[in-house]
């Protein structure tokens, strides 16, 4: 992908200005259905955390210390503080539980990008429906680019090094920001570009958890500085060392990644979660659970759980034991043996069973003690991840295997609203704040008919 070129505009000035020019009135319905159930769904990850995770909870006790103006809302708790204290504690939520959006490609957008866009909706006040669908949408639809376009060997971790660009241009718009304003916001917050994938692969770590973040507060940050008039990098994607030479060693095409911009969006594509794990295991979630209804096998009578698995796949068994049996609720989401172990227990899967004590269930450990990896190259990830194989073995020796296509929430399968709206509803059920039954209602229903608001900021106050 790798090509000699002379470019007249640098990307950064070309992605400022669909961000800053594209308006409402382009978007596709597509686009727009993609946007809102993005901002309802990533709406109850976070409230699903707020009363969950434990490793969130530290960064929302460090923005409420650092407080400042009270600006915007730390979901879940109701408290207000500055935007980008804010978008911090936010953003560490919405992903910390492994439950938000992703591309059909793998990554996801929405952690860092709907943080982002709260966070400076509510210190500007008054921010329409519309205006609050574009800036998801265009933010949806650069970090799709980037993930489809640029040659990532999964080294640099591609949701914090790229996903403070879409957070940071879509911030601009919403902030009402020129074309010079957020190309100069996405030089700065090529500072806050970072994270390598050891944060997701390696065990004991919290910030797995808590990344978005840190990509959320770095774009609003960088959107606000810009709004005072700090410049940027004229040339950061593109120049020598720019973001595409450092992180993708110049891997990227260029005419792809420009191609129907401002007319062709992605954000439809969206894809989200049936189950609050990693997206790359799901396929083997799904596998085993019809393997084991379809043929109503218990524990006792099975002998070994194979699961066949490519290079990614690996990472989430390794270690074997760790994986067997995690110690962290960040960890369970990540390995593999666990997740199917789940799925073989419990024959299903929810947010009930991520806690300290479902950590320690019998049923499941002895379940997760039976998953074998076992090793099959043609399962390794390109550009998508091919859908894992599960074989079970019973004690008497009959074998089942299946491979895991058409699972809940993908491409094949996709969740509609109805899906999406029962999902919100069971994430509210977990907050830090319990929220009744018609708060949960009302803002289904402003999020479905979000493009009629004149102030979108009213979801969040509803919250509240």
């Amino acid at each position: 992908m790798s090509e000699s070129r002379t470019i007249e505009r640098d990307l950064c000035q070309v992605l400022a200005d669909f961000a800053a020019n594209t308006p409402y009135e382009r978007l596709p319905r597509e686009a727009i259905e993609g946007a809102k159930r993005s901002t309802l769904d990533t709406l109850g990850v976070i409230l699903a955390a707020s009363g969950m995770e434990p490793a969130s909870r530290i960064a929302v006790e460090l923005a409420k210390d650092c407080g400042g103006k009270p600006e915007s809302t730390i979901l879940g708790f109701g408290t207000k503080v500055s935007a980008v204290m804010a978008a911090f504690a936010n953003g560490a939520m919405a992903h910390s539980l492994d439950y938000d959006d992703q591309t059909p490609w793998g990554q996801h957008a929405a952690s860092s990008l709907l943080p982002a866009i709260f966070a400076v909706a509510e210190r500007r006040g008054r921010v329409s429906g519309q205006d609050m669908i574009a800036a998801v949408a265009i933010g949806q639809d650069i970090f799709n680019r980037f993930r489809q376009f640029t040659d990532w060997k999964k080294d640099w971790f591609f949701s914090t090094v790229m996903g403070v660009f879409s957070a940071t241009a879509a911030a601009g718009r919403i902030l009402k920001l020129s074309s010079d304003q957020i190309a100069n916001a996405l030089g700065i917050a090529s500072l806050q570009s970072g994270g390598t994938t050891e944060m997701i692969n390696a065990t004991g770590s919290d910030l797995r958890a808590v990344y978005a973040g840190f990509p959320a507060k770095g774009a609003v940050m960088a959107a606000l500085l810009a709004e005072k008039g700090l410049s940027g990098v004229p040339t950061l994607f593109e120049g020598k060392y720019g973001i595409l030479s450092l992180y993708f060693g110049g891997r990227y095409n260029r005419e792809k990644l420009v191609a129907g911009l401002g007319e062709d969006f992605s954000g439809g594509r969206t894809l989200y979660k049936r189950w609050p794990a990693v997206g790359t295991a799901h396929s083997h979630i799904h596998a085993t659970i019809g393997l084991i209804k379809d043929h109503n096998l218990n524990l006792a009578e099975i002998s070994e759980i194979r699961v066949f698995v490519g290079d990614y796949h690996q990472l989430m068994c390794d270690p074997l034991e760790k994986r067997r049996a995690p110690s962290t609720l960040v960890d369970a989401k990540f390995s593999l043996p666990f997740l199917v172990g789940v799925a073989a227990a419990r024959r299903e899967m929810g947010l009930k069973d991520f806690t300290d004590e479902a950590l320690k269930s019998p049923a499941v450990l002895e379940a997760a003690r039976k998953v074998v990896p076992v090793n099959d190259a043609a399962l390794d990830w390109k550009l998508e991840l091919p859908p894992g194989r599960v074989e079970i073995v019973t004690n008497d020796g009959r074998r089942f295997e299946r491979v895991g296509t058409g699972v809940p929430g993908s491409a094949e399968a996709p969740m509609g609203w109805d899906d999406i709206v029962m999902k919100f509803k069971d994430c509210a059920s977990f907050s830090a704040v319990p929220r009744s039954t018609d708060q949960t209602k009302a803002v289904c229903g402003m999020v479905q008919r979000l493009e009629s608001l004149e102030d979108a900021t009213d979801v969040l106050r509803a919250l509240a």
